[in-house]
């Protein structure tokens, strides 16, 4: 009985695909030209391995008149489609360079023959990466395409810092206020206003924070239609293309578009960002005072922020949904507030509180739980004693005497409501008796 063959000793075929490429058309004509030339001495080495497996691919892929420095030849196409579909396993040229002349492009090819499983040789250097010395030699062809690759990004790199120097344009996403047209920043009358109005803007308020709500209030964008936050704003302010400069590498050169904001302007603003973050929020909050900072709500429940405005040195207080600074003027029906008029509203009605006995008597109550002896005429005497004292107060003690008493404030299109704490009367009433309030005007 005749033993079956031993599949372990059964060689692999390995299909063999032979390039040729010509840089010249010149005598393509011939009856025997180079191209047979090649293609013999590769069928030749082919037939030689025989014994290893190797087979020859009949389909010819052949580029005549075509350099080889360049991948976009039909030939060298068809055979990486070829490979790519797994219809190839060896790549047999005469020489290297029939396969590129650019070690970038080698390097291309090889990460597609690398992919695919699919080995090189060249018959006439025996080079074969089916082999040590083979493989050797391509990772110091590799080595050599990467160093080209290097000095190639230098010279871009060299190239781009000359530009920027030049005070060129060099590409990108053009700064609010420009937009390009020739390859070069030109000035956009619309949004270039938008930018004057922020640099002027946070000359009068001093704060990217507040100066970003009010932004948002006003539904202004980014380029991309992104929201404009108070680290955009601080990119923008910081931007030395407003002042008609070019900055590689952090030095600034005169650019070739026209400047935006004027050498003072950005001096004044700068100065201004210079001082400590901290303290600069300090001064906000200062000039702001907020009576109802959290407490005043919108008829869509979002609370209200208070936020500020300079005209002409003057100084207007409002209260701003935060509704209309997430999604723009109209979102809301009560967008926006005086500051004045509604803490003016809100102390009213709580002075005439403080003279409505069922008040005294639920403050009365509340009250006990801190001075248990406390009688209705004190507690009454005391919230009497509020009203004329009020306006002498500091903004500080009024805000936190607010804080106290209120605790909501609901604002609707027909006016406002609110809500007190019946358990801050008594501490109220309380304090009024220890003459601790008094004592802080």
């Amino acid at each position: 009985m005749t033993k079956p063959p031993d599949k372990s000793k059964l060689l692999r075929k390995l299909r063999c695909a032979v390039y040729t490429r010509k840089s010249s058309e010149e005598g393509l004509e011939q009856e025997f030209n180079s191209f047979h030339a090649q293609r013999e001495a590769c069928e030749a080495y082919i037939a030689s391995q025989r014994s290893e497996g190797w087979v020859l691919v009949r389909d010819p892929y052949d580029d005549g008149g075509i350099s080889g420095g360049t991948l976009e030849r039909p030939g060298l196409k068809r055979l990486l489609e070829d490979i790519e579909d797994g219809l190839v396993d060896v790549v047999v040229v005469y020489k290297i360079d029939r396969l590129s002349r650019s070690l970038a492009d080698f390097a291309k090819l090889v990460e597609v023959f690398d992919r695919n499983g699919v080995t090189f040789v060249s018959v006439t250097q025996s080079f074969n990466t089916t082999t040590s010395m083979g493989r050797l030699t391509l990772n110091i062809l590799l080595s050599f395409a990467q160093f080209e690759r290097e000095v190639t990004a230098e010279r871009i790199r060299d190239k781009f810092a000359a530009s920027r120097k030049k005070g060129m344009w060099m590409g990108g996403v053009p700064p609010y206020g420009y937009r390009v047209k020739n390859r070069k920043l030109v000035v956009d009358d619309e949004s270039a206003a938008h930018v004057r109005w922020v640099f002027d803007r946070f000359l009068e308020i001093g704060s990217c924070t507040e100066l970003a709500r009010e932004v948002g209030a006003r539904g202004l964008r980014t380029p991309r239609g992104n929201r404009i936050d108070k680290k955009y704003i601080y990119r923008m302010l910081s931007n030395r293309a407003y002042i008609g400069e070019a900055v590689h590498k952090g030095e600034s050169y005169p650019g070739e578009h026209d400047a935006i904001i004027d050498r003072q302007t950005w001096d004044r603003v700068h100065a201004i960002l210079q001082e400590s973050p901290r303290k600069r929020a300090a001064c906000t909050r200062s000039d702001t005072p907020a009576l109802l900072k959290g407490l005043v709500f919108g008829p869509d429940g979002a609370a209200f922020s208070p936020t500020h405005t300079r005209k002409g040195g003057r100084l207007y207080r409002y209260y701003v949904s935060q509704t209309v600074l997430k999604h723009g003027a109209g979102s809301c029906p009560v967008g926006r507030v005086p500051a004045g008029d509604i803490e003016a509203a809100v102390i009213d009605q709580l002075r005439a509180v403080f003279r409505q006995p069922e008040i005294v008597a639920g403050t009365l109550k509340a009250a006990r739980a801190y001075v248990e002896d406390i009688s209705e005429a004190d507690a009454r005497a005391a919230l009497q004693q509020l009203d004329p004292l009020w306006d002498e107060l500091f903004p500080a003690e009024q805000a936190r005497i607010v804080t106290l008493l209120v605790e909501r404030v609901d604002i609707g299109t027909n006016g406002l409501n609110f809500r007190l704490r019946m358990d801050g009367l008594g501490g109220l009433a309380r304090e009024m008796l220890s003459g601790s309030i008094g004592a802080a005007a």
